[in-house]
């Protein structure tokens, strides 16, 4: 019998959950390196971002744990869902969290307007890669809680009491199945933090590195030209002119530009 007669269905395989995620995690992060192990940090900061985006949130605060090998991402936004879904069955949260090509950033209804990262993806993706993943919600008076491991439910949602506070807090550790070094680097943390800083003039971003015991607010109000007037600083050059240029876009926004000579 030939090689090509030997190939029939038995040979098929299908790939059923988070499974194509941990069979071939580049496809959904870019690699396994350094570069895509922080990508998985900014999956879940693109998320609470969208929160603000949308006018739900004004905070966002990113706490790498010690050891380096831990990340929470919080914010006060909406919160995820956690009421059952009325076709599946499950928590929203749980579906969320387990379930490619779920979510609210499809374009069907006016939850999110704007939004980044991996649409339907990135919270699954990150579950997936994760060796332990908690995530706490708060909204519509409550309180709840349900853990994951390698992108699979460890447990029921629970919910822990009351609670008057809104928002989403996501805790995560990079699988080292998948992943050859799980040790995030917080400059680069902090470094995309303060970028995405400047791009979001209106949102706080808190940044908490529990190894170096050191909190810092990096929130920038004001923004793009606050960015462009450090530039300027930082290159020794003069500007161009005493005030920033400034022009206006959409019908009255006003930008602004600090030109160097």
């Amino acid at each position: 019998m030939s090689m090509e007669t030997r190939y029939s269905a038995k040979d098929i395989t299908v790939l059923e959950g988070l499974e194509p995620v941990r069979k071939r995690p580049s496809m959904y992060i870019g690699g396994t390196d350094v570069k895509g192990l922080h990508h998985m940090v900014w999956e879940i900061v693109d998320n609470a971002v969208d929160e603000y985006l949308n006018g739900h949130a004004t905070m966002v605060s990113v706490t790498l744990h010690k050891g380096c090998s831990s990340v929470t991402v919080t914010d006060n936004g909406r919160g995820i869902p956690v009421d059952l879904h009325p076709k599946h069955k499950k928590p929203a949260l749980e579906l969320i969290l387990t379930t490619l090509h779920s979510g609210a950033k499809f374009g069907e209804g006016d939850n999110y307007i704007h939004s980044g990262g991996l649409h339907g993806v990135g919270s699954s993706v990150v579950n997936a890669l994760s060796r332990k993943l908690i995530a706490t919600i708060r909204r519509d008076g409550g309180e709840w809680r349900q853990e994951f491991r390698q992108g699979k439910t460890a447990g029921e949602l629970v919910k822990l009491g009351p609670s008057r506070q809104h928002g989403t807090t996501i805790q995560f550790e990079p699988d080292p199945a998948i992943f050859p070094k799980t040790s995030l680097d917080t400059k680069t943390i902090r470094a995309h933090l303060e970028d995405m800083s400047y791009i979001h003039a209106g949102l706080r971003i808190h940044y908490k590195d529990e190894d170096a015991g050191t909190e810092e607010d990096l929130s920038h109000p004001g923004g793009i030209p606050e960015f462009l007037t450090r530039l300027v600083a930082e290159s020794g050059k003069p500007r161009a002119c005493d005030q920033p240029f400034t022009f206006s876009r959409d019908g009255g926004e006003r930008l602004e530009a600090v030109w160097l000579t």
